[in-house]
């Protein structure tokens, strides 16, 4: 990795320790709909996008869903969600500091993110617009999200860079697969949910001290 071309930053769970806060809508609206929302249902949605949780979210409750229901749904869940972000996003240990050290290096950065693009914006507001060289959410990549791995290719594409010669920054199952999927070397920070071992995997327990030394190294 001595030629890093580019790092490819994953956003919840990774740079903000928000999957806590996608928890109360989450929750709320099981309730909303007469059931309750189980821990193992409520793991399979790390990382994952909209449409795959909404359809989780009814499974877990036991109901069969229209697609009124779901698009209702995924529209309650995401205007909560963004009243939930606006009062106040937490940083994951050590990650704005990462941020600014690779960004001060000069190599190119994307944010590659299964939150929709009107949410990612919110969110953005606390990040920093400015870190990034472009951003791919999860609305934007044709239905083809994370674990797949287009999020990742069109981020690469979109740097003019071989996703093979990038670094990926994850904290999930499901975005770890989209980006060795991709070809990508990954640095994975767990954080609600075990992630297990494998190929181009390298585990770090957090983002302090990470700059663009510690990512060639990988």
């Amino acid at each position: 990795m001595s030629d890093l071309q580019a790092v490819l930053w994953d956003m919840d769970g990774t740079l903000l320790d928000s999957e806590k806060l996608w928890d109360i809508p989450l929750f709320e609206y099981a309730e909303k709909l007469g059931g309750v929302l189980s821990q193992e249902t409520r793991e399979r949605m790390v990382g994952s996008n909209v449409p795959t949780t909404m359809r989780l979210l009814f499974g877990d409750v036991g109901i069969e869903p229209t697609e009124a229901d779901m698009a209702d749904g995924a529209a309650w869940i995401l205007r909560r969600t963004e009243e939930v972000f606006r009062a106040g996003l937490p940083w994951r240990p050590g990650a704005q500091e990462a941020l600014k050290a690779v960004r001060a290096s000069g190599v190119p950065m994307a944010l590659v993110t299964s939150t929709e693009r009107g949410l990612t914006e919110v969110a953005l507001d606390t990040i920093g617009r400015d870190l990034f060289d472009v951003t791919v959410c999860g609305d934007e990549v044709d239905g083809l999200n994370k674990p797949l791995p287009e999020p990742y290719l069109k981020a690469a594409r979109l740097l003019g860079v071989d996703a093979a010669r990038c670094v990926a920054i994850e904290d999930s199952p499901t975005g770890v697969t989209a980006a060795v999927a991709a070809g990508c070397t990954v640095l994975v920070v767990p954080c609600d949910v075990e992630v297990p071992p494998g190929e181009r995997r390298i585990f770090r327990d957090s983002l302090v001290g990470v700059d663009l030394d510690v990512l060639k190294a990988l």
